[in-house]
């Protein structure tokens, strides 16, 4: 058994869509409309038949008190693995990318976490 897919619930498809592609560097796997919404999964460029990440409409009820209280607790909706937390801090900042934690080195592991702009916070790790 093995991850097929992931998702984060999203405010707008279209700008999480771009802040995900253009800022962090997905790219579009599946793009399928669905009445008002949309089935739309990126996947990394590193492996492109590899896990997706669902970018999901935030509609329903339970869903904005769950993301609100994520965001005031500080706690990120996902993780993602890079090769240099470091870098991609810097790298993403200079694209304009909120942090609410800069890096932090805990142990073995190396943890960011920066602001979608769609609600949520994702964490980007790295392991030594």
């Amino acid at each position: 058994m093995k991850i097929h897919l992931s998702s984060v619930f999203v405010d707008d498809q279209e700008k999480a869509l771009r802040f995900y592609t253009d800022v962090l560097g997905f790219v579009k796997k599946h793009d399928v409309p669905m009445g008002a919404d949309r089935w739309l999964t990126v996947v990394s460029p590193e492996d492109p038949e590899g896990t997706e990440l669902l970018l999901e409409p935030s509609g329903h009820p339970a869903v904005a008190p769950y993301k609100t209280a994520l965001v005031e607790d500080g706690i990120p909706a996902t993780s993602f693995a890079v090769d240099d937390v470091q870098a991609e801090f810097d790298r993403l900042r200079e694209r304009g990318v909120r942090f609410t934690q800069e890096p932090l080195e805990m142990g073995p592991v190396t943890t960011a976490v920066l602001d979608d702009t769609c609600g949520n916070l994702i964490q980007i790790v790295h392991s030594k």
